[in-house]
């Protein structure tokens, strides 16, 4: 992959973690953008923090993967959960809340447990690409967040997903196995699908809703209506 790119991100990265140091966080779901950024921390020793949103809900693929990069790079990556178990939650909420309400299971579960660590921090680093989503396409390396109230750090917002994966393969750095079985974007079991040769990166999160974001980058308020033709495959 070209080496600019490689580059500016660990100087984005080693800029962050001298400006903002100890008061910075990677937050990875360990897809194939965080383990390289783990990578890049882990490689260059630098004093970012780093941590996970543990629903409860990841793939034992995604566990295994948390091991193994902590084992080969030296680095802790800490879990944050949320309040409630998944039991917790369907006690108090109902079962399967992710069918009924997705939106309100990515904030019982993801956003709500990641408020709470950003409010600790000055500054958190993000895997987000600009082409993704319609949400990520104007982020900046480097940005005020207004919907969290500190700066957020995006190495990776120039790269491609060849980008990524070349450069995994390159330096070697484990990546989901699940990638290899069809999968594009991976978070939450019941919420993650795989996707067909012509579909988007994201379409295989949250299929039968128009949603494409749990809401951790999302730029304006989505509305997440349910859509009827669309039959959820697994």
């Amino acid at each position: 992959m070209s080496g600019s790119l490689a580059n500016a991100a660990e100087e984005t990265l080693a800029w962050a973690a001298e400006r903002f140091a100890p008061r910075i966080s990677l937050a990875t779901g360990f897809g194939a953008e965080g383990c390289v950024l783990v990578e890049m921390i882990g490689r260059r020793r630098l004093p970012i923090d780093v941590f996970t949103l543990d629903t409860g809900l990841l793939f034992p693929e995604t566990y295994l993967l948390w091991r193994e990069l902590e084992s080969r790079y030296g680095v802790s990556i800490r879990a944050v959960r949320p309040a409630e178990t998944v039991f917790e939650q369907e006690s108090s909420q109902g079962p399967r809340l992710w069918e009924r309400n997705p939106d309100l299971c990515c904030e019982r579960r993801k956003l709500a447990p990641l408020r709470g660590e950003l409010a600790k921090l000055d500054a958190w680093v993000t895997g987000i690409r600009r082409d993704q989503t319609a949400d990520r396409a104007t982020a900046a390396a480097v940005e005020l967040d207004a919907r969290f109230g500190l700066t957020k750090v995006n190495p990776l917002v120039e790269w491609s997903k060849d980008d990524v994966f070349r450069y995994a393969r390159e330096r070697g750095v484990p990546t989901s196995p699940l990638y290899e079985q069809g999968f594009a974007s991976i978070g939450c079991v019941p919420c993650t699908s795989r996707v067909a040769a012509d579909e988007s990166e994201r379409a295989g999160r949250w299929r039968g809703f128009t949603k494409t974001e749990c809401g951790l980058h999302s730029r304006r308020p989505e509305t997440n209506r349910k859509e009827p033709e669309r039959v959820a495959t697994r």
